[in-house]
């Protein structure tokens, strides 16, 4: 029903349907992934762009994400994100909708689950 919709949307004004999408599922959503999900996902991401990505996200995702890494990889993605130093606000948040577009991608192509989408669950 959503991409029915956002496709209905998307005939008449594109702008407005990429918007609809955007505010749908932001950074913090990424919190309703599972954690073979976080784990795809990451695979897909480069290490920089998942730094600066992390600058301006809750220490609950940044949990998230070092959970789904392995022990020495999460160390040292602790390490760069402090090393980091300050960054843009909009650098940020230009990144995060970046990495936002691939996990709606990977969800469309059927590689991961959003969270909250669709009501069969799994046994």
């Amino acid at each position: 029903t959503e991409t029915a919709i956002i496709e209905n949307v998307k005939t008449f004004d594109a702008d407005l349907a990429q918007k609809i999408v955007d505010e749908m599922f932001t950074w913090e959503n990424l919190l309703t992934l599972d954690d073979r999900s976080v784990q795809v996902m990451l695979k897909e991401i480069q290490s920089e762009s998942l730094i600066l990505a992390l600058k301006g996200s809750s220490q609950e995702l940044r949990e998230k994400v070092f959970a789904n890494m392995s022990q020495r990889a999460a160390e040292m993605l602790r390490e760069d994100l402090e090393a980091k130093g300050m960054v843009r606000v909009s650098d940020v948040e230009a990144q995060q909708k970046e990495i936002l577009k691939m996990v709606r991608k990977l969800a469309d192509d059927g590689q991961i689950v959003l969270g909250g989408q669709g009501d069969e669950g799994f046994v």
